[in-house]
C-alpha cells in the first residue's frame, strides 16, 4: 500500500523543507509507502533549487513537477494527481497550515474502512480575517441554494482519496476547474472530519479577497445554470409590471391627468437598458467559458519531471547526501 501526498508549490522556498521533514516524522512507524510529489507552480523565488535538493536526496521518496509558468493551483492538483503512484492521495499545502499528521489519520481511516472512499477536512476555527470568513460562509449558501451538487462547508481541498476517486477526477475533461466542485460531482462516499489549521510555517497567504472572488464566481458558474432563468423571470416581471403601468397611464389620461411623458420614457429607457446588460452580461460569462473551453488548450505544460525512473531527470551532479 502506498499513500501520495500531492503538494502544490508557488513560491514556498522556506516552507518545501520543512514540510518534507514534518512528514517524515509523522509518518514514522507506518506500515506503508509514502510518496511526496511536489508541484512547483512556477514559483520565481528557490522553490525550484529546493525541490531539485530534496529529490536529489530522496529519489525513491519525492517527485517533483514543474511547470513552465504559474498555471494556478487547480492545474498543480490536477499535474500531482496525474503523476502519483498511490493507492490512495492526499491534496496538502507546503505551508503546514495542514499537518501531515491528520493526512495520516485520513489515510488509516480509509484503511480501515473499506465503504468510504474519501475524507475531507473541514475547518472548524479559521485563523483569518473575520471579514472573509463572512464572505466565505454567504458564498457556501449561494451556492448550495443554485447548484445541484451539494457542497459541505467549509470542506477545503485538504482531502485523502481512493485512486478510483482520483481516476474519476482525472478524466473530467474540463478546462477552467474547480475542485471543490469535481469532488462533490463525481460522488463517492465521503467522510467529513473537523480540523484546526496551524499559522503558516513561513510566508504569507497567496489568496487575495479578489483571487477568492473570482475563484468563487468561477465556481458557482461552473456547477450551476441557475443564474442564466434570472434576466428571464425579471424580464417577464418588468414586461407585465409595464403592461400594467401602460393601461393605467392610459386610464389616468382618460381621466384628464397630466403625464410627463419625456420623465417617463427616460425612466423606462434608462431601466430596462440596465436589464438588458445584466442579461447580456450574465450570458456573456457563460459564452466566454465555452469560448475558453472551445480553444482545448492544456490546463498546464510541463516543464521537466524529476523523478527516479523518468529520462526527464537533470543531469546536474547529485548532493552529497545531506539537505
Amino acid at each position: 500500500m502506498k499513500l501520495s501526498l500531492v503538494v502544490p508549490c508557488y513560491n514556498e522556498e522556506n516552507n518545501v523543507r520543512e514540510f518534507y521533514a514534518t512528514a517524515l516524522r509523522d509518518f514514522e512507524g507506518a506500515e506503508y509507502e509514502l510518496e511526496m510529489v511536489f508541484v512547483d507552480d512556477g514559483s520565481t523565488d528557490n522553490t525550484l533549487a529546493e525541490l531539485k535538493a530534496l529529490y536529489e536526496f530522496d529519489p525513491d521518496r519525492v517527485k517533483v513537477v514543474t511547470f513552465s509558468r504559474n498555471f494556478g493551483k487547480e492545474a498543480a492538483i490536477l499535474a500531482g494527481m496525474k503523476e502519483a503512484d498511490g493507492d490512495c492521495m492526499t491534496i496538502i499545502d507546503a505551508d503546514l497550515q495542514q499537518r501531515p499528521s491528520i493526512a495520516r489519520g485520513m489515510y488509516e481511516f480509509l484503511l480501515s474502512e473499506p465503504d468510504y472512499d474519501c475524507v475531507a477536512a473541514c475547518q472548524s476555527d479559521r485563523v483569518e480575517d473575520k471579514t472573509l470568513s463572512f464572505f466565505k460562509k454567504i458564498f457556501y449558501k449561494l451556492i448550495n441554494k443554485l447548484s445541484d451538487v451539494p457542497f459541505e462547508q467549509g470542506a477545503s481541498d485538504f482531502r485523502t482519496f481512493r485512486r478510483e476517486m482520483a481516476e474519476a477526477i482525472i478524466a473530467l475533461p474540463e478546462y477552467q476547474r474547480f475542485s471543490k466542485g469535481l469532488f462533490a460531482w463525481v460522488g463517492f462516499r465521503t467522510k467529513y472530519i473537523d480540523y484546526k489549521a496551524d499559522g503558516r510555517n513561513s510566508g504569507e497567504s497567496k489568496w487575495t479577497f479578489f483571487k477568492l472572488f473570482k475563484y468563487a464566481v468561477d465556481g458557482i458558474m461552473s456547477y450551476t445554470v441557475k443564474p442564466l432563468y434570472v434576466p428571464i423571470a425579471v424580464g417577464s416581471a418588468l414586461t407585465l409590471v409595464s403592461l400594467i403601468w401602460f393601461i393605467v397611464d392610459i386610464i389616468a389620461a382618460a381621466a384628464g391627468a397630466q403625464l410627463k411623458l419625456w420623465g417617463v420614457i427616460l425612466l423606462m429607457f434608462f431601466f430596462f437598458g440596465g436589464v438588458q446588460l445584466l442579461s447580456i452580461g450574465v450570458l456573456g460569462s457563460y459564452l466566454s467559458k465555452q469560448y475558453i473551453q472551445s480553444k482545448n488548450r492544456p490546463n498546464y505544460i510541463v516543464r521537466r519531471i524529476y523523478k527516479s525512473d523518468s529520462a526527464a531527470v537533470s543531469g546536474e551532479d547529485k548532493n552529497n547526501g545531506s539537505i
